[in-house]
């Protein structure tokens, strides 16, 4: 008995698996549902054998003759530039509905903030007057001969500023904060000018060169709440700009979304102590005598009203470094933004703007690399508009719309 229940165990057999598909039969299976599928729900059309005289055998067509006679009728009809011209308004299309879409995402962007407290200024689009471009003049309080001399040159005065803005939606301001004391000197001088002239823009911030990176983002901030605009500019004031040739090169990117436009540099990332723009943060951009990231010189640059509300709306968070070009550059080198290098806009003054006005190819904007504006620009500005200066009549010939 010992011995029978010993071996009875081993008499069980266990019920053998069941052996898994391998991956072959799997796909073979697949494939086979798939085309018995096509096959039966017409998609394919199984063609009776043809007649006698050809070479036997039955086939499958995907297309009938007569769907391949329309299709090649067409393409011999058709015009390549037809085509062309077709491709080219899908082209245009597409983008005029990415910059549709980027304006909602910067609408919703304001709401949610609106809602959730906000961390910046809140961007109204609404109710505000709509221009093409607001070309804010960066300028201090000892820079009155400057700012008479763009006066006297490619900036209009009194009637002839309003009517620029009203016809052409194009808006100039000198744009200056206040002093450390408010109220002070300097801020009376201000005001006694703002009144003769009519073409400041005052901000609320305090006036110091240790300050640009602050200024240029409450620029900014004040001008998309003041504008509707499709550009923002920013330009110093020993800078030569013709607005016609500006205002018409920026029209060039107005259905482009997210656009940043100036003269790309990348420029040595100092962080000797002492030397002029010092990068005290110069650790933050790796290892000594790298360069900074690609950014717009400091001169003259145009960002599109979607990135002057992502501005204004995220100021409080925004770093700034020591340079303010370098500054704009780090707030949008993460964003999907499309950098323009527009060499147009930081021209050589003459010989240099001259030589290719008389080509036909007038600069929109010049100054002296070696002093980072113009050279003595309130005793050359004249000069240096005569011989570069677009004429009178190249604004009048922008179409606003």
């Amino acid at each position: 008995m010992m011995a029978l229940s010993e071996r009875q165990p081993q008499s069980e057999k266990k019920a053998p698996r069941a052996r898994p598909m391998s991956a072959k039969a799997v796909f073979v299976l697949c494939a086979t549902s798939f085309f018995v599928g096509l096959l039966l729900s017409g998609r394919m059309t199984v063609l009776s054998p043809p007649a006698s005289g050809s070479h036997g055998g039955s086939r499958i067509a995907l297309f009938s003759d007569d769907d391949c006679e329309h299709r090649r009728k067409l393409e011999e009809e058709s015009n390549p530039n037809d085509v062309m011209n077709e491709v080219s308004r899908t082209h245009q299309a597409i983008r005029s509905l990415d910059k549709s879409v980027s304006s909602l995402e910067m609408e919703l962007a304001v709401e949610r903030a609106k809602r959730n407290g906000g961390l910046g200024a809140a961007v109204p689009s609404k109710g505000l007057p709509k221009v093409f471009v607001v070309v804010g003049i960066n300028t201090a309080f000892s820079s009155k001969k400057r700012r008479d001399s763009l006066r006297d040159t490619w900036v209009p005065r009194g009637d002839k500023l309003r009517q620029l803005e009203k016809e052409k939606g194009v808006v100039v301001r000198f744009v200056i904060g206040h002093s450390a004391t408010p109220g002070g000197a300097l801020d009376r001088a201000i005001d006694v000018e703002e009144a003769e002239t009519r073409d400041f823009m005052r901000l609320d911030h305090v006036e110091g060169y240790h300050e640009l990176s602050s200024k240029t983002r409450i620029y900014f901030a004040a001008a998309v709440a003041t504008w509707d605009a499709a550009f923002y500019v920013k330009v110093d004031d020993d800078v030569h700009v013709n607005l016609g040739m500006l205002t018409n090169r920026l029209a060039r990117y107005r259905t482009t979304p997210r656009v940043y436009v100036g003269c790309m540099k990348s420029g040595p990332v100092l962080s000797q102590k002492g030397v002029k723009y010092h990068e005290p943060e110069s650790w933050k951009f790796g290892d000594e005598g790298n360069k900074y990231f690609r950014h717009a010189t400091g001169q003259i640059y145009a960002i599109s009203r979607d990135l002057a509300s992502y501005i204004s709306i995220n100021q409080p968070i925004l770093h700034r470094f020591a340079n303010e070009d370098v500054s704009l550059g780090a707030w949008l080198i993460g964003l999907e933004v499309e950098h323009v290098d527009d060499r147009s806009l930081c021209c050589a003054t003459p010989p240099d703007c001259e030589w290719k006005k008389q080509a036909g190819n007038v600069c929109a904007a010049s100054f002296d690399w070696s002093c980072s504006g113009i050279c003595k620009s309130v005793d050359r500005m004249r000069a240096i508009h005569s011989a570069c200066g677009e004429g009178e009549g190249a604004v009048s010939n922008f179409a606003a719309a």
